[in-house]
């Protein structure tokens, strides 16, 4: 870990900038009401209004899908009970288990059925021949 002083650099320190000056709207006019120290004309303001709120709906439509995937994630977990007989249990944690088999068996029956069909074109039908 660094080692800290207590005294603030002089390096680190910005140089001092001078003071912004006023800067009007579009016309070149100062608008009133706003402090000098800005500067920012009507048009910066707008371009500044539109990009927050664009940030502000990136900003809630991430939090949103984070609240979906926790609740998703919170359905899915399965708390442990102890009252529950052991065959329910394990029927329901290797849920993922009877999914993976039907998707092996899916893929088992849909390449016997390829080869069943090349072997009618090849064998029976002659349609190619080589």
């Amino acid at each position: 870990m660094a080692k800290r002083s207590r005294r603030p650099s002089r390096a680190l320190r910005s140089p001092a900038r001078p003071a912004a000056r006023p800067l009007g709207d579009a016309t070149g006019a100062v608008i009133p009401g706003r402090p000098p120290a800005l500067g920012l004309t009507a048009a910066e303001e707008l371009r500044a209004a539109e990009l927050e709120a664009e940030i502000v709906a990136k900003e809630q439509a991430a939090a949103a899908e984070t609240r979906r995937t926790r609740a998703r994630s919170r359905r899915d977990e399965a708390g442990y009970d102890p009252g529950v007989p052991l065959g329910v249990r394990a029927a329901h944690e290797y849920a993922y288990v009877a999914r993976d088999v039907r998707r092996i068996a899916l893929t088992a029956g849909l390449m016997l059925g390829i080869l069943l069909t090349l072997h009618l074109l090849v064998n029976v039908l002659g349609v190619f021949t080589f």
